[in-house]
């Protein structure tokens, strides 16, 4: 037991500090994370996957919040983005959140292994938009926070590696975006937790102290040191080349991506 809090405590460690300096939710990091726990505590495959995705959420929750404070206090959260693209990340997060508790443990892993590789090619791409690319109307800002909302429910994840790419895209500047999808990632969170909540309600065979499918003791232990280290993240955000770390962690996702893929 004492073994698997110190992974959990790790894995905190490492979420809240890509969360702070990347802008994205550590759910890359968090999902995998726990379906080797899981697998190792003997839960179902199919339960695990859904387990590991909505406890990622809501252990997403405090850690977000913690960076988007962060960033904010460096003045570099766009809030009017943020509110554009908020109604439609919310409703999408529970929509996809809902889709997940019917969907197969194995087809959730394909989905975010698949996932994982677009957002690794995203990262090391190193093309610039056109000068002219702008933000698109409120209608537009919500479909893209719909589809954002949609795809982080599914996987588990704060919606950062879709959101960063889609504000650079639009010619956002690195650091706003990094800092508006910090933001981004707390609706995303809280919206997917209440929807694996309630998708997992009656779901059998869960494990002890866990509401639904969100297992409370990992939420716990990861966030502890998740949002002392997305402080850490976000300052580094500020000085570090965010276009080094980036490739480092894009090579990462790939590697993960295979071997969920691989069983």
């Amino acid at each position: 037991m004492l073994q698997i809090a110190s992974i959990y405590i790790l894995v905190g460690a490492a979420a809240g500090t890509v969360a702070g300096l990347l802008g994205i939710g550590g759910g890359f990091i968090i999902v995998p994370a726990l379906l080797l726990v899981f697998h190792r505590e003997a839960i179902a495959p199919d339960l695990a996957a859904h387990l590991a995705i909505g406890t990622s959420l809501a252990t997403i929750v405090p850690t977000s919040l913690s960076s988007l404070l962060a960033h904010h206090r460096r003045g570099a959260v766009r809030w009017p983005v943020f509110r554009l693209l908020a109604p439609g990340i919310i409703a999408g997060a529970l929509s996809g959140s809902m889709l997940a508790g019917v969907l197969a443990g194995r087809m959730l892993h394909a989905i975010f292994a698949v996932f994982a590789c677009v957002a690794a090619a995203q990262m090391i791409s190193s093309r610039k938009p056109s000068a002219h690319r702008e933000l698109p109307n409120r209608t537009g800002m919500v479909g893209a926070g719909w589809i954002i909302g949609t795809i982080s429910g599914i996987t588990g994840i704060g919606g950062g590696s879709l959101t960063v790419p889609f504000l650079l895209w639009c010619n956002v500047e690195i650091r706003q975006a990094v800092a508006t999808s910090a933001a981004c990632g707390f609706p995303i969170a809280v919206s997917g937790t209440l929807g694996f909540v309630a998708g997992g309600w009656h779901s059998s065979g869960l494990p002890a102290w866990s509401t639904g499918s969100v297992y409370w003791p990992a939420v716990l232990a990861i966030a502890v040191t998740s949002v002392m280290f997305a402080q850490v993240g976000a300052r580094l955000a500020h000085w570090l080349p965010v276009k080094l770390l980036k490739r480092l962690f894009a090579t990462f996702l790939v590697v993960m991506s295979i071997k969920l893929l691989a069983g």
